[in-house]
């Protein structure tokens, strides 16, 4: 089972994936932690190390579930996947659930860093279905449209995705 999951910032990747990775024992990658500089806010690293680690990733686990919202690594990961699964709850949701988000010490140094970037995450997810960068509602959906294997999408929110 390889599962990659895509969607906006807040539509429930990361607890789709962990409920995932625990139910079928699956090795879980946050895209997050391939992207961005280790105890950097919003410094990317380069590309070729990104896919360089999305590689070594999916080569030495067997069975996986990858998750992310990036465009150019999701489509990267698709030809590997076993299914797909594009979550698209809609803004509102999205929103609410970025609200609610617990600390990721993975990304954040404490609770209040991470709450600090909020209006900026906030803002940044309003435009999902504007944007027509890689990280967009346009390029997840071309994503998903053209994947030619398994894949579904889920459009509302459920703590029972899996």
């Amino acid at each position: 089972m390889k599962v990659l999951v895509f969607g906006n910032s807040g539509s429930g990747k990361s607890t789709l994936a962990a409920q995932l990775s625990k139910q079928h024992g699956l090795a879980h990658l946050d895209l997050d932690s391939i992207v961005w500089e280790p105890g950097k806010i919003a410094v990317q690293r380069p590309m070729h190390d990104v896919l360089a680690s999305l590689s070594m990733f999916m080569e030495s686990n067997d069975t996986w579930v990858i998750e992310g919202c990036y465009g150019e690594l999701v489509e990267a990961a698709s030809n590997s996947c076993t299914e797909l699964v594009f979550l698209n709850p809609g803004l509102q949701t999205c929103l609410q659930n970025n609200l609610q988000r617990p600390w990721e010490s993975h990304k954040y140094e404490s609770k209040d860093a991470q709450d600090s970037m909020l209006a900026k995450l906030q803002a940044w997810v309003a435009g999902y279905y504007m944007r027509t960068d890689d990280w967009s509602y346009e390029a997840h959906r071309r994503i998903f449209d053209s994947h030619p294997g398994t894949k579904r999408e889920v459009t509302q929110a459920s703590s029972d995705a899996a």
